[in-house]
């Protein structure tokens, strides 16, 4: 029987849901109706994929449109790809490798300029094309030994600054306003839609997945402008001497300007009862812990690989970020699937950049997924060189590229998807 990808139809959805659960190692029974039908009601099925044999499902795939925010602000179409498995009893049969090629195929044709997942595996995706493009840690505050100063006010309060909480009404009125705001300044961040919103605020929540309602405050300068917002949880624990030893867990917090962002994390810190402070997944180069006077108080819990990239149309996809140095580039890029292969002469300035297919000779060679590496600022091209993943075919062509794609500040996606 043919073990080829194709889309999945409404009546084939729950199949396909327990597949997901299978690959994900969450369950290897069917949902519930209501669970799959909540599922079913937010997807698109012309970008559901499945592979089936005997009539059950045994590897899947979904992608979805997204926004994503590139160096300078600007935004580019994305094909974001989420719920790939493959049952275990049908690995190693090249099933991954149809769906993603039928997917890419799509998304190149839609006009999509780039490719975006969250990799579960690191050694899976490369050989697709795809290569990291942003890195996410994470740190744990041991608050006592922070050396904040319980009876001082939060920065920006003597500015005229405050911090305010909300609900999640007021959540779902500020928070795609000032989400946009860090989109704009931030490159590495994605769209969220207003479905993301009203999950994260416990609109129409199903039962099943236990929302918790959690905290929301906001930070207001002195003119009054919302500019940061954070969301968090907090535990109940008392600890053996029936004191209270509180971890309060971060779930996003936005700043769109360094005062707000000073503030509300003085502030999160700060809460009675929190001696711990669980940060979230935040940019390698947040301001967190040379904020507090003790920054060894900031713990790093978790140190990886985010969003990867894999570059669609190269021509848009340069031309659309922007560059601080002038220089000119040829680049070799090889894509085996020829969805993005070519020679391409990169111009570029301050002002503005350029990239048209050459018959030049190449001043750097380098696969696809490199370029996917480089693309948000994120990773050197002369370590790349080093470790042989970038050809040189010029002298100091790689310190060129150095200076044409590297970022003073690093990119950063606050989602999962």
């Amino acid at each position: 029987m043919s073990l080829d990808p194709r889309a999945v139809s409404a009546a084939e959805f729950p199949d396909w849901y327990r597949a997901v659960g299978i690959g994900f190692l969450r369950s290897s029974i069917p949902a519930p109706d209501e669970e799959v039908a909540v599922r079913l009601a937010t997807l698109d099925l012309s970008r559901v994929q499945g592979v089936f044999d005997a009539g059950r499902c045994v590897a899947t795939f979904r992608s979805f449109a997204q926004e994503l925010t590139v160096v300078g602000g600007a935004t580019v179409p994305a094909d974001a790809i989420t719920a790939v498995t493959v049952t275990p009893t049908h690995r190693r049969r090249g099933l991954l490798g149809r769906m993603m090629a039928a997917d890419l195929a799509a998304a190149k044709e839609r006009g999509d300029v780039v490719a975006s997942l969250i990799a579960a595996e690191y050694p899976i995706y490369g050989r697709y094309g795809f290569g990291p493009a942003s890195w996410t840690t994470e740190w744990e505050i041991d608050v006592p030994r922070a050396g904040l100063d319980p009876r001082e006010r939060v920065p920006s309060e003597e500015d005229g600054g405050r911090i305010e909480l909300v609900d999640g009404a007021d959540v779902r009125k500020l928070g795609p306003e000032l989400h946009g705001r860090l989109a704009a300044r931030q490159h590495g961040v994605v769209s969220r839609d207003e479905r993301w919103w009203q999950r994260n605020t416990g609109v129409d929540v199903p039962a099943f997945e236990g929302w918790k309602e959690p905290f929301h405050a906001v930070h207001r300068s002195a003119d009054g402008e919302t500019d940061g917002l954070v969301t968090y949880r907090a535990d109940d624990n008392w600890g053996d001497r029936k004191q209270p030893q509180n971890k309060a867990t971060v779930a996003g917090l936005i700043a769109v300007t360094p005062a707000a962002e000073r503030a509300l994390w003085r502030f999160v810190c700060s809460i009675d009862w929190i001696t711990t402070v669980r940060t979230g997944y935040r940019a390698p180069d947040d301001l967190l812990p040379l904020l507090l006077p003790d920054p060894r108080a900031a713990r790093v819990v978790t140190q990886a690989d985010w969003l990867w990239l894999r570059i669609l149309d190269v021509p848009r996809a340069l031309e659309a970020r922007t560059y601080t140095a002038a220089a000119t580039l040829v680049l070799d890029v090889h894509d085996a699937t020829g969805l993005a292969g070519g020679r391409y002469l990169l111009e570029t300035s301050p002002s503005g950049a350029s990239c048209t297919p050459t018959t030049r000779t190449p001043d750097l060679a380098l696969d696809v997924r490199e370029l996917g590496t480089l693309y948000l600022g994120d990773e050197s091209a002369l370590r790349l060189a080093a470790l042989g993943r970038i050809e040189e075919h010029r002298p100091e062509a790689a310190a060129t590229a150095e200076a044409v794609f590297r970022t003073a500040r690093r990119a950063w996606c606050p989602d999962v998807f």
